[in-house]
């Protein structure tokens, strides 16, 4: 994937690493659209970057994502580059009264099938392009999971699983799949104290070391590992997942 002159696509642009990216890939020479559920930040977000355009889209609804769609292709049509970053998080108890599946009802429609629906809905313009990119944020967590965000980690765990299938069936077809694997980012995902946190990764330098390796001309391809979340990632191969996991869980 190029890091410029590229029209890109990014779902749960108003925040967080979404925002991010939206920014750095606008400064880089790209044409950026982003996505979101609130007007007005998606309104504040485009007073500050002239040339950037918005849709508010609800990614829980699968009408609302083909109405976007529709429009995405007529006035897009040369959008190349899908980013899907729309995402919740939410901790859980699983215990006797207080399982709530209702939270876990939340995570899989909006964190899974919202990213199978906006892939569907956009897939077509994207293989329409001479080469095309989807780019799609799982999380460290998806390969040693926190034991109070099940159905989070869970969710990022489908998408790794998914990815690598839509990755093989669209090979030699044009169209890159990549996964965007974040550490502990200091965003506001699970709540404004982890946008404080010290132990999470500024966002400023996770996104300025994503970026790198997308420029990277000898990156392997798959997935965008930063230094940070490797430790996650390589749990299992390297034979530290029991240590991993119990460390990331106090036991």
């Amino acid at each position: 994937m190029k890091t410029s002159g590229n029209t890109i696509l990014v779902t749960g642009g108003t925040s967080g690493i979404g925002r991010a990216l939206a920014s750095e890939f606008h400064d880089l020479g790209n044409r950026v659209i982003i996505t979101g559920r609130r007007q007005e930040l998606l309104d504040q977000i485009l007073s500050e970057h002239a040339g950037m355009s918005a849709y508010r889209l609800d990614v829980d609804d699968p009408a609302d994502i083909a109405s976007v769609a529709a429009r995405v292709t007529a006035e897009f049509p040369d959008l190349n580059v899908l980013v899907n970053n729309a995402g919740i998080s939410r901790a859980e108890s699983l215990v006797d009264g207080e399982f709530d599946l209702s939270v876990a009802e939340a995570l899989v429609r909006t964190n899974i099938m919202g990213v199978l629906h906006v892939t569907a809905a956009l897939l077509p313009v994207l293989q329409r392009q001479a080469t095309a990119s989807i780019v799609t944020t799982t999380s460290g967590l998806a390969f040693v999971p926190r034991a109070n965000y099940p159905t989070y980690c869970a969710s990022k765990a489908f998408l790794h699983v998914w990815l690598q299938a839509l990755r093989t069936q669209l090979s030699g077809r044009g169209v890159e799949v990549l996964e965007l694997v974040p550490p502990y980012v200091q965003t506001e995902l699970a709540g404004p104290e982890q946008a404080r946190d010290p132990n999470a990764m500024p966002l400023v330098d996770y996104i300025a070391e994503v970026i790198g390796i997308i420029e990277d001309a000898d990156r392997p391809g798959g997935e965008i590992l930063v230094d940070r979340v490797k430790m996650l990632r390589r749990a299992e191969e390297s034979g530290r997942y029991a240590e991993t996991y119990n460390r990331l869980n106090g036991a």
